[in-house]
């Protein structure tokens, strides 16, 4: 019964585990890499268990599915399935997996279309009673992150390939350039909407992170295309691209600090509890993405500056991990797994 009501309530941007796993075991698999794999293997383990709970979610409680897609405060969430997939697509390239990382690329990318197209429609036009815009949230950032993810993986496979790299190359530079599109789009929403309507202390939830999130994956993705063997598509924008990647590291390092200070103001200064929510692992992986990105820009523009601050905050990153990871399974014990849990089951994911 815990099972069920916890499949019901299963939120979309539960992939989000997945995506903070695995960019955590990439950060670590230069140096760590025993942990690094454990971290590979715990990511793929989430990634199987999300796919089935949510096709037995679109099974059994298909009007539980939709009503999440109408819904703008939320249907942003199915886009971490993109990332999740691109993510744990990378980590495998970077073992040499170029095969499995064509099939997780494919899918990836598919999705990321699909998803692109309709997830926006019908969240703008789904929402009855109060307008879409004053519901946008950091989970939009995601759309964004897709994108980029997308781009960071073609990225990966194109120098290992030796047939198809300008499909590839071509696939990485207008992901990424419509993912850098988006980004901004969503942040103009975004102030619109803090601007227009009131804003609670309940309303700052985690996913605001990945507005700094999707300024570390554009770095990444950025890095890994002036990375690339010659294209012409990739000869025709390595400069701009380059010099891209610099201004997004360095909006993203400005947006640490009012984020922090956010979280201050919400937990520490009006007192709202801070408890396990799926959204967490919204946080974890900007800080995750974070570290390996500056980690790439010190490597790929000669900056060891920036190199030493990606290692140092990789470390943070690690510790936040594990901290979200114990209280995952404490909340999941308790709601989902124990009778005691049954009466709140529908509350298992956050």
């Amino acid at each position: 019964m815990g099972i069920a009501a916890g499949i019901r309530g299963l939120t979309p941007g539960y992939f989000a585990f997945v995506m903070a796993t695995g960019i955590i075991s990439i950060g670590l698999a230069p140096t760590l890499p025993v942990l690094s794999n454990v971290l590979l293997v715990i990511a793929s383990i989430g990634y199987a268990i999300l796919i089935v709970g949510n096709l037995a979610r679109a099974v059994r409680y298909p009007e539980a599915m939709l009503a999440d897609v109408a819904d703008p405060a939320r249907s942003f969430g199915f886009f971490t399935f993109v990332a999740a997939t691109c993510v744990l697509g990378s980590r495998l390239v970077g073992d040499g997996l170029i095969a499995a990382g064509l099939v997780m690329l494919m899918a990836g990318a598919i999705s990321w279309i699909v998803l692109g197209y309709t997830v926006p429609a019908l969240a703008v036009r789904g929402r009855k009673g109060s307008p879409a815009l004053g519901i946008a949230n950091g989970t939009w950032f995601i759309w964004a992150v897709a994108s980029q993810s997308v781009a960071v993986l073609a990225a990966m496979i194109e120098p290992e390939v030796t047939t198809g790299r300008d499909a590839l190359a071509l696939l990485a530079v207008f992901s990424w350039s419509v993912g850098v599109f988006l980004y901004c789009t969503v942040g103009i929403l975004i102030a619109v909407r803090l601007l227009a309507h009131p804003f609670r202390p309940e309303d700052l939830t985690p996913p605001y992170w990945v507005a700094m999130g999707a300024t570390a994956i554009t770095v990444v993705a950025g890095a890994r295309i002036v990375m690339m063997a010659d294209a012409p598509m990739v000869d025709a924008t390595r400069g701009l691209i380059a010099g891209a990647a610099v201004f997004f590291w360095a909006f993203g390092t400005w947006l640490i600090p009012p984020l922090i200070a956010a979280g201050i103001w919400k937990h520490v200064i009006r007192r709202v509890p801070l408890t396990y929510e799926a959204t967490l692992w919204s946080i974890i992986f900007p800080l995750g993405m974070y570290g390996v990105g500056s980690r790439f820009l010190g490597d790929v523009d000669r900056l060891p500056i920036v190199h030493a601050i990606g290692t140092g905050e990789s470390w943070f990153a690690l510790g936040a991990w594990c901290l979200t990871f114990v209280a995952m399974g404490v909340h999941i014990w308790r709601t989902v797994l124990t009778p005691a849990g049954q009466s709140s089951g529908a509350a298992a994911t956050g």
